[in-house]
């Protein structure tokens, strides 16, 4: 039986809060890795808590480790992680989780 996977990464951009930069960062990640097939229940988050050192999140889940895969090698985050991920990004932290 496969398991879902639960894909999180939070992350701090180099923009100035409340940029017009951070904001399209933020839209062009929604479009783009939503609109990839794989990917359900996407979410952009925002950091309430001054206990951690991140300002954002992107939350995903997929239906099993197939999918997540196929995520992580789609052309579409092959290149928005090419072209503004790996630019703008300050610090992050990848999470995957499979429920038990």
């Amino acid at each position: 039986m496969s398991k879902r996977v639960t894909h999180m990464v939070i992350f701090t951009l180099k923009h100035e809060r409340d940029s017009k930069e951070e904001e399209e960062f933020l839209n062009v990640g929604k479009k783009t890795l939503s609109s990839i097939r794989f990917v359900k229940n996407f979410k952009v988050l925002k950091q309430v808590s001054e206990k951690n050192q991140f300002d954002f999140g992107f939350s995903m889940e997929f239906a099993d480790q197939g999918d997540y895969d196929s995520y992580t090698n789609h052309p579409d985050h092959l290149s928005f992680v090419k072209d503004r991920w790996e630019n703008e990004i300050d610090k992050f932290l990848e999470i995957d989780l499979e429920a038990i």
